[in-house]
């Protein structure tokens, strides 16, 4: 697709981000909108995926490590073909098919189940790990918070990640600067987040507007074509992209709009061009 294509598709998918949540009147909006473009792109030009074949064997993966941004990954996932994107709107109910955190067992074309965070990242590792002893050619995505990675536990799988070589295994940190705490810097600073990777042997690209479609397709060509290391993508994002009054404002992290905020923000994406 093109940039302009894609760009479109980031566009609804904002708005059944706001959909999803002002239905369910809970979730987490902010970082879904931060990391709208990854999911975009990964879903619609990045990965080896079939919608009609969600378990094929030589399908990329991809772990929502962050799994309380579900409502951005399942919008994408909708659009791409995997449901009916109207499921959105029974996000977060009692039986419903998109639960608050990606399921594996509830929904088709999720790979692992996500939520406790710091745990997605090693389970794309153990992927990624398995890849290279049985000689698949699949490549492994997985999405982390910029809060996420206080966890160890991250730490440990990019230790393993490193030692591996394992050049079949991309990590994206959406860096939008914001926890459910607050600023990140404030709270308990990861940073400087490439170099830390990069002491646990990754290559590093760093991308300073993971919001723009074009500067996403060059860093994820880059990882492709990087041997013999996983990549990490730090993309730079702005929580709550794309609705003015949720940008930037920690706020956002997890809670869904009110039938006034609904409206407001649904008023501003659809006199949206793109």
């Amino acid at each position: 697709m093109t940039d302009q294509e894609l760009k479109a598709k980031a566009l609804e998918v904002r708005k059944w981000i706001i959909e999803g949540t002002h239905a369910a009147k809970s979730g987490h909006p902010g970082g879904s909108l931060s990391a709208t473009e990854a999911f975009v792109y990964l879903y619609f030009e990045e990965m080896n995926i079939d919608p009609a074949d969600p378990d094929k064997e030589d399908r990329d993966r991809f772990v929502l490590s962050k799994g309380h941004t579900a409502p951005g990954l399942y919008a994408a996932m909708g659009l791409r073909g995997f449901f009916p994107v109207e499921e959105l709107k029974n996000l977060r109910h009692v039986g419903a098919m998109l639960q608050g955190h990606p399921c594996l067992n509830a929904t088709p074309g999720i790979d692992a189940s996500t939520g406790s965070l710091g745990q997605g990242v090693s389970v794309a590792t153990g992927m990624a790990v398995y890849g290279k002893i049985a000689n698949k050619d699949y490549r492994v995505y997985t999405l982390l918070g910029d809060g996420e990675i206080q966890e160890g536990q991250v730490w440990e799988a990019a230790m393993l990640a490193g030692y591996r070589k394992l050049d079949n295994l991309c990590v994206i940190v959406d860096n939008n600067g914001l926890q459910i705490d607050g600023p990140i810097d404030t709270v308990n600073s990861p940073y400087p987040i490439g170099a830390k990777f990069e002491a646990f042997n990754f290559h590093v690209i760093e991308v300073a507007d993971g919001n723009d479609i074009a500067q996403l397709r060059s860093a994820f060509a880059e990882a492709k074509a990087t041997k013999g290391q996983p990549t990490a993508i730090i993309m730079k994002t702005v929580k709550g992209k794309g609705v003015s009054f949720m940008e930037n404002e920690a706020g956002w992290h997890g809670k869904g709009p009110n039938d006034d905020e609904y409206a407001r923000a649904m008023a501003e994406l659809n006199a949206k061009e793109v």
